[in-house]
């Protein structure tokens, strides 16, 4: 696929980017076989490529978190930011999508709106404490509004949505608090193609707000056809960083294929 099929196929919307929102400095873990170091402008759509076990999921479990770094450095809208714990980034405004959507990323036997509801019902506890009752009623009709989340009713059991439908509550979850930068693992994977096309869209509204977005994908296609710049991993390394408009899939493959 080369310019124009590309546009067709994933409906990409150029944006202005902004300054500088996430910066990532000498960052070393499980995983990463070298400290990577990126930086993520405001607006922009940051897409990681590279071929299973280069380390490009191990890469955004360390920036949420979800696994201790061994050393490096992060800032948000250049303050600096301890990650040790998913808690740290969330608060950083930080939030993960991660691949393995039943299993990590929703409560299947919960409904639609306490998923919807869980990462940000607290700071809208009556007392820190007791829940309430009014803004979980508000904000699960306005994500399903929103974001075209298909259900019959919020107090469907999450298990019962389409697969589309579960990452566009994923999404949403995040949504009801203060995002600056998304983390997105495969987040069109095992769904059909009219969600995609759902799921592309949301990503671009979420860039046109000023938000962050990473995206790890395993098809190069997509990589090129929805992201501003594509960061290449090669065996826990990045091996290259392209700007959407100088990315060919020979030049992507050559970096992420691996070395004698």
């Amino acid at each position: 696929m080369v310019g124009r099929e590309l546009k067709d196929v994933f409906g990409f919307r150029a944006r202005d980017l902004g300054a500088t929102l996430l910066e990532v400095s000498d960052l070393s873990g499980p995983g990463l076989r070298a400290p990577v170091s990126f930086a993520v402008g405001r607006g922009e759509i940051l897409g990681i490529f590279g071929l299973v076990g280069a380390g490009r999921t191990e890469l955004l479990r360390l920036l949420f978190g979800a696994r201790a770094a061994d050393a490096g450095g992060v800032r948000v809208e250049g303050r600096p930011v301890r990650i040790r714990k998913p808690i740290d980034a969330i608060r950083a405004g930080i939030s993960f999508c991660p691949e393995d959507r039943k299993r990590e990323g929703i409560l299947p036997a919960a409904t639609v709106r306490e998923n919807l509801n869980i990462s940000n019902r607290r700071r809208h506890c009556f007392g820190g404490f007791f829940l309430n009752p009014a803004w979980e009623h508000a904000n699960a009709q306005h994500q399903i509004s929103a974001l075209g989340i298909k259900t019959p009713s919020p107090r469907q059991l999450m298990r019962n949505l389409s697969g589309g439908n579960q990452q566009k509550a994923i999404f949403a979850r995040w949504l009801s608090g203060d995002v600056k930068v998304m983390l997105l693992d495969e987040p069109t994977r095992g769904i059909d193609v009219g969600s995609k096309r759902e799921i592309y869209n949301l990503i671009y509204s979420l860039a046109e707000q000023g938000v962050g977005v990473v995206m790890v994908s395993s098809e190069l296609p997509e990589v090129m056809g929805v992201c501003d710049r594509i960061l290449v991993m090669n065996e826990g390394r990045i091996s290259g960083d392209m700007p959407r408009a100088e990315a060919t899939e020979q030049a992507i493959l050559e970096l992420a294929l691996p070395r004698d």
